[in-house]
């Protein structure tokens, strides 16, 4: 994920960075250093797993506990549903090509 898709994500899904870190567990500084895709003139590489945190939010899942445990989703309303993991992970995914 470049900074650009960075950015992209977090305004498409109409996220503040202050939002944006919240649902991360990141400072909002983090997120203007990613978004600027530098911090003190060295380049910042987005981890893998902000990388998948986002692509889980965009899907509507705001924390994983584990199996067996209820996924916490974010409905079309900004409101906080829980749902069975059973049913959410019922789905085959598949791979997305890089």
């Amino acid at each position: 994920m470049e900074s650009s898709d960075f950015r992209k994500w977090r305004k498409t899904l109409g996220l503040s960075q202050k939002d944006a870190a919240h649902l991360l567990g990141l400072k909002r500084r983090m997120i203007q250093y990613y978004e600027k895709g530098e911090r003190d003139g060295e380049k910042v590489k987005i981890p893998r797993s902000v990388r998948l945190a986002c692509y889980a939010i965009s899907q509507g899942i705001e924390d994983y506990n584990g199996p067996n445990r209820k996924l916490h989703l974010i409905d079309k309303h900004g409101d906080k549903a829980e749902k069975a993991d059973k049913e959410k992970t019922d789905k085959v995914l598949e791979p997305v090509a890089s």
